[in-house]
């Protein structure tokens, strides 16, 4: 085994892309790597100092929506450019945006599934970024990418995963086992 210095090599990473509305009711993206579940009902997010942290702080809704091989082009461009620097961020992607049921965020109609989310609570906020937690309020999901058991099917919506060693997505692959009762053969 190779010993190598502490780096954020959490794997996977999901693609997960925040989306939120300007001061003046305006759609933005932004793609995140750091993210996860917090709770059962609960996502922790964390965030730099963006324009997205700055449209938390006037509204604390978003969506969270997972990216895709075929949305990983625009997936990687809003996470590069700054609605900050680049006031036709969001034309350039493509991406339709419409509002979300239940809370006061866009939907980007190009992904399969989205949360609509609220902040909770922010820790260690600082002028450089915070920790975002956040209640999941509702979960849309395009009904092409619906199972037979009419919840979400994974493994169609080709999502990709960040690869934090190389700077790579990588996409995911198909269902290899049963959670929760492949383990009894051990048993």
């Amino acid at each position: 085994m190779k010993s190598l210095k502490p780096r954020p090599w959490l794997l996977p990473q999901p693609v997960l892309i925040l989306g939120t509305y300007d001061k003046d009711g305006n759609p933005n993206a932004m793609n995140a790597a750091w993210g996860g579940t917090w709770d059962a009902g609960e996502v922790m997010i964390s965030l730099g100092s963006h324009a997205t942290t700055d449209n938390l702080g006037v509204c604390g809704d978003f969506t969270i929506a997972f990216a895709t091989e075929e949305t990983m082009a625009a997936a990687d461009f809003v996470g590069i450019v700054s609605a900050r620097k680049d006031p036709r961020k969001m034309e350039k992607t493509g991406w339709t945006a419409v509002k979300a049921e239940h809370v006061n965020a866009p939907v980007y109609t190009a992904f399969p599934m989205t949360l609509e989310c609220r902040v909770k609570t922010k820790m260690d906020e600082t002028e450089t970024g915070c920790y975002v937690i956040a209640e999941i309020v509702n979960i849309l999901c395009d009904e092409k990418f619906l199972a037979e058991d009419g919840k979400p099917d994974v493994e169609r919506m080709k999502l990709i995963t960040f690869d934090p060693v190389h700077n790579g997505y990588i996409a995911l692959g198909n269902r290899v086992g049963n959670a929760f009762s492949d383990g009894n053969s051990l048993k």
